[in-house]
């Protein structure tokens, strides 16, 4: 059984899990980014050997294959030796484009038709250079910290290329779009998982890997955390109640829906859906303190409704399950009784999940039929019982939410448990 690492890069933060799956034995270490940084990519260099520094030498000797998930649509222009040339644009840092700009390139539902995708990132640096040197590469950033450890150069997967353009269906960019003066800067795209090459000689001999140790293509940190749920079967889904709520399903057939933010990522066979609403404990938060959500929740009673009738946004504007970038919160009235206030905010949260299940299906996605919850809203024994009532399919909380072991379980089995069926869209 193999020895795998994976390592999770997010926006705060970075953590790597070694596990023993033969022994299901694991070590993790983490790291934490500076608040600021005028150096980006120095940050996430220096956490990336602070890692590896840290799992246990006995650990490290033993691994036989390391994978990396990062934030998905953070990019970075390197030249073919893998130094930046650019700072990166992050995730949320949308680029001022014409959208039209790209219709050449990608379909009209097209999840890189979005100011804040890598491929709009990618034309923005056209626009802002003239012209790019044809010798330069565009990686994702775990794609980026993927080559510190390999060495080879313009490679990826097909979950961090998704926003870049390419196409899961075709498996591949479009011809526009390899034949344009962007062409060249474009990766070679892997399926998740698989050997890209062995760890350089040289990283090897520093930290005491095997020399026989395989760098594979990551994923995205989101999808990392699917993987660590252990959800394989078409119809099971998870739900992350954080700050917002995230939901993702496991489908036989891919859909999309670009005004709500609904896209599907290719995952073996399959495709993995799903959409983000505002809604979540962002907006518990501006009321309650974690102590006061825990004992006010204690006292409320799932079995009779509050009569309460919200829509909970923390603010101005929702994406998904209503595009509405005008929508308010809606909470009034609002009772006295700070119980009955918590159990309606709650119901509204659970309105808000149970729609955004009943998108996908209208979407055409593969019915709904396990969810396993993560975040931390899963710990809200009352939040659940209410959505249990309102779904009406089994909740569970997920095993694991750990985006670095799930980027460890790629590592060491691929996409193998995704592979029993053929590809449909919509």
């Amino acid at each position: 059984m193999v020895v795998a690492l994976g390592l999770d890069f997010g926006t705060s933060g970075a953590r790597a899990i070694a596990c023993d799956f033969d022994s299901d034995r694991s070590v993790s270490v983490s790291v934490t980014f500076p608040k600021t940084s005028q150096n980006w990519p120095q940050v996430w260099r220096a956490a990336l050997w602070q890692l590896l520094t840290q799992i246990p030498a006995d650990w490290r000797s033993r691994i036989e294959r390391i994978a990396i998930d990062g934030t998905s649509g953070t990019v970075l222009l390197c030249d073919r030796e893998g130094q930046p040339q650019t700072e990166p644009l992050l995730y949320n840092q949308a680029c001022p484009i014409d959208l039209a700009d790209l219709v050449d390139w990608v379909p009209a539902d097209h999840a890189a038709l979005s100011s804040t995708s890598s491929l709009a990132k990618l034309w923005f640096w056209q626009q802002q250079f003239g012209a790019l040197p044809p010798d330069w590469q565009i990686l994702a950033q775990a794609d980026w910290l993927s080559l510190q450890l390999h060495g080879c150069s313009q490679q990826s997967d097909y979950h961090n290329a998704l926003k870049l353009g390419y196409s899961p269906e075709r498996d591949r960019f479009s011809k526009n779009l390899l034949d344009s003066e962007l062409g060249s800067l474009l990766p070679v795209v892997h399926e998740p998982g698989v050997a890209i090459g062995p760890i350089l000689p040289a990283i090897a001999q520093e930290f005491g890997f095997s020399p026989d140790c395989q760098i594979c293509a990551g994923t995205t940190d989101s999808i990392a955390a699917f993987l660590a749920s252990g959800a394989h079967q078409p119809g099971e889904a998870v739900t992350s109640l954080g700050s917002t709520i995230v939901l993702k399903l496991l489908s036989q057939v891919a859909v999309s829906d670009r005004l709500t933010g609904v896209y599907s990522h290719k995952l073996g066979g399959y495709w993995l859906t799903g959409g983000a609403s505002n809604c979540g404990g962002a907006t518990l938060r501006q009321f309650f303190p974690d102590t006061e959500l825990e004992s006010l929740s204690c006292q409320i009673d799932p079995t009779k409704e509050s009569g309460l009738d919200y829509y909970p946004l923390p603010s101005r504007g929702e994406r998904f399950p209503i595009a509405d970038p005008d929508r308010l919160p809606q909470l009034e009235p609002r009772p006295e009784n700070p119980v009955q206030f918590l159990q309606g905010l709650l119901e509204g949260l659970t309105q808000v999940e149970t729609l955004g299940y009943q998108r996908l299906q209208d979407l055409g996605a593969t019915p709904l039929k396990r969810i396993w919850t993560a975040g931390g809203g899963a710990k809200n024994a009352v939040w659940q019982q209410l959505r249990q009532q309102a779904i009406g399919v089994p909740i569970a909380i997920a095993p694991n939410t750990e985006a670095a072991f799930g980027t460890a379980r790629l590592a060491a089995f691929g996409l193998a448990a995704f592979h029993s069926v053929g590809l449909k869209r919509t």
